[in-house]
């Protein structure tokens, strides 16, 4: 089989399509053929091998996973050993977490694996999963974001804020996004109450309160949650430096602050396509790349401006 595989760190020059050995079921495990995928942050992280602490999981030296990848959607091939809630033929999405789904074929839990609603295209569905949990665990999960309350979602227009937003107007809360002003008009179109441009307005000058403040860009600072939240979430980090003057100032405050990395369950994909089936949330695909442009596509995600979300599909 094919798959876009990488055997040093470096930019989007050193992925290369290979040909190389097609995957054994295994218990547990579903075999899938991929026919899309999407990009990610972390995927450019990863590929990069950056920042550097993040070398000891994915290898030191020289990456520990040749292929590259997260985000997929696929046919099911096989079914592996102590599995019954799929079968053969099973139209799946999810998030291959050990990396691996950049290929014509993935083999990966099913517990990170949900099927694919009825009328959804693969394209669609291999860009909801990290974005998607991501936003659906900020908000629910480690926000437990109420109706009626509100929340200031700080990064969101890209693949995770976009979803954010959707889904805390969906349970029921007030929603102000903060984006650039090329962004506005599509911050207000996912449903927005306010929208807050960070090229016209100082956020680290902002001082309404809200009952949650989430931030997906990874620029804010203690005080700056402190000021403007009762309570806070940060999933992403501008550099280094940003993330490790937040947690450690964190430490001895009493500021309810969480910060996590996402893990993907079938029961929150299920919930996602539940949002997604009823209207409630929709997909943006900013651009979409045929699979043999995916070094492309992860340079173009890398630019860190993308609406919604980043595509590439398996011919």
């Amino acid at each position: 089989m094919k798959a876009w595989t990488k055997y040093r760190y470096g930019g989007p020059e050193v992925l290369k399509l290979k040909e190389v050995n097609k995957p054994r079921v295994e218990e547990g495990c579903l075999l899938v053929r991929v026919q899309a995928n999407s990009a990610n942050p972390a995927d450019w992280h990863i590929m990069r091998g950056q920042p550097i602490l993040a070398r000891f999981a994915f290898g030191l030296f020289k990456p520990k996973q040749a292929i590259l990848g997260a985000d997929f959607s696929g046919i099911v091939e096989e079914v592996g050993q102590g599995i019954s809630n799929f079968k053969v033929g099973d139209r799946v999405f999810g998030d291959q977490m050990k990396a691996g789904a950049f290929a014509e074929y993935t083999c990966v839990p099913a517990n990170v694996c949900a099927k694919i609603p009825e009328g959804l295209s693969f394209e669609e569905m291999a860009c909801v999963s990290i974005a998607g949990i991501t936003a659906l665990q900020e908000i629910i999960t480690h926000g437990k974001l109420r109706k009626g309350e509100s929340v200031l979602i700080n990064g969101s227009t890209g693949g995770v804020g976009h979803f954010a937003v959707q889904i805390a107007k969906a349970i029921g809360a007030e929603v102000t996004a903060v984006c650039s002003s090329k962004s506005a008009d599509f911050a207000a179109a996912l449903g927005a109450d306010n929208v807050m441009c960070y090229d016209e307005t100082d956020i680290h000058k902002h001082d309404k309160k809200y009952d949650l403040v989430i931030d997906n860009h990874g620029n804010l600072t203690l005080g700056d949650f402190k000021r403007m939240g009762h309570r806070g979430v940060v999933v992403g980090f501008t550099n280094m430096v940003s993330m490790v003057k937040l947690m450690l100032s964190s430490i001895f405050s009493k500021f309810p602050l969480a910060q996590f990395t996402a893990e993907a369950n079938s029961e929150d994909l299920q919930r996602l396509g539940e949002f997604i089936t009823t209207g409630k949330v929709n997909i943006h695909i900013e651009k979409s790349f045929p699979s043999t442009q995916t070094p492309e596509a992860i340079g173009y995600i890398e630019a860190m401006h993308t609406k919604g979300k980043v595509a590439m599909v398996w011919a």
